[in-house]
């Protein structure tokens, strides 16, 4: 695996290729840790919206002016999953396929494999891997489920929302998930009736957020939307909010995720957004939305685990706080000097965050994880 980081550094497209299948089937996990260090300075694009609403033209069209910038792109097009195969079967390649040939570009089709909110289950990974690999943007398409594609906003740095007039959709009527979400509001297809009625249906919904035209088939509005991304990510590292740690969510450790979620379901009425298994920690994960921050419940997936001990020794219950931090390597270097005990290197955990933990020792008792915003 080292060795194929070191290609993926490189720039051999090949070797991000292979990079990429193994992410999709959850066979990187060295790599990943290899690579992470390297992440962290491309513009990641979450492109979000309604089937129809044309967003992979959108895209298209993005890559096109950013190609003429000079700057190198990666594509992650989430489809929905082949019954068949198991893989995607809309294939974005496709819809793109001018930009096949061009080295500066690499375009990834995943398919959703039962995933809820959009996107693929590795697409936290593979946007990791194609940041690393030193592509200047990222951008992340949803697979156009509709209005529940909220959980891209928790992968990009600015997540742009398109729609197009004279669908038969109030406004008023979309859930609330998919607007909340968005930094840039598209309309798409604005040379058609009823853009003037979407635009102040959304004006009241969008706020001091942009709102912008596009007639993304004839290139127009592009150059703009491109503009307004960009003023947004320097506007996300300008706020205040964004120097301090804020809540990602409490870990809680069950010895079922099944028993767990009987009550935070069915009794709370909280959903699942994610649920995986981390192998290096040993650990079944299941996380559930409250807002911004997450209650994430932990079940062992073996015997001899953390989470596994932990609860053979103080029984089920709050198992860590996490905090979200602009800068985990800086967070670490700051904590280390001042003589806190840091329990491990950065690495890539549940959802691909990169994090460390800090013991109770350090805390006044309470074991506290660090991830990376």
């Amino acid at each position: 695996m080292a060795e194929l980081a070191d290609q993926v550094l490189r720039g051999d497209l090949r070797a991000l290729a292979r990079a990429a299948t193994l992410i999709e089937n959850q066979s990187a996990e060295s790599l990943l840790r290899e690579l992470s260090p390297h992440a962290g300075r491309a513009l990641i694009l979450g492109i979000t919206g309604a089937p129809g609403t044309g967003k992979s033209t959108l895209c298209d069209q993005l890559i096109s002016l950013l190609r003429a910038e000079g700057k190198t792109v990666g594509v992650i097009a989430v489809d929905p999953t082949s019954p068949i195969t198991g893989g995607a079967i809309l294939g974005d390649r496709i819809r793109m396929q001018r930009h096949h040939a061009d080295p500066g570009v690499f375009i990834r089709s995943m398919a959703t494999r039962g995933i809820p909110g959009g996107i693929a289950h590795a697409t936290a990974d593979l946007a990791t891997l194609l940041d690393a690999a030193g592509r200047d943007v990222v951008i992340i398409e949803t697979v156009g489920v509709g209005q529940s594609e909220v959980e891209v906003a928790r992968l990009a740095q600015v997540t742009i929302l398109v729609t197009v007039p004279g669908t038969g959709d109030d406004v008023q009527a979309m859930k609330a998930g998919v607007l909340e979400i968005a930094d840039v509001f598209v309309i798409n297809k604005a040379d058609l009736p009823g853009t003037d009625k979407l635009e102040q249906e959304l004006h009241l919904i969008a706020g001091d957020r942009p709102l912008l035209r596009t007639v993304a088939s004839e290139g127009q509005g592009i150059a703009e939307v491109l503009q307004a991304a960009r003023e947004c990510k320097r506007g996300a590292h300008l706020r205040p909010a964004d120097a301090s740690p804020r809540i990602d969510h409490l870990g809680i450790a069950v010895r079922s995720l099944d028993q767990a979620l009987k009550f935070y379901e069915a009794q709370l009425g909280l959903h699942v957004a994610m649920r995986e298994t981390v192998a290096q920690e040993k650990v079944n994960v299941a996380m559930l939305p409250l807002g911004d921050p997450r209650i994430e419940l932990l079940e062992p997936s073996e015997p001899d685990s953390v989470i596994g001990k932990f609860i053979d020794k103080r029984g089920e219950g709050l198992h860590h706080i996490a905090l979200k931090v602009p800068n985990l390597l800086n967070s670490v270097e700051r904590l280390r000097s001042a003589g806190a005990r840091i329990l491990n290197e950065p690495r890539p955990g549940a959802g691909g965050h990169l994090y460390v933990f800090v013991h109770p020792a350090s805390t006044c008792g309470v074991l506290l994880e660090l991830i990376q915003a």
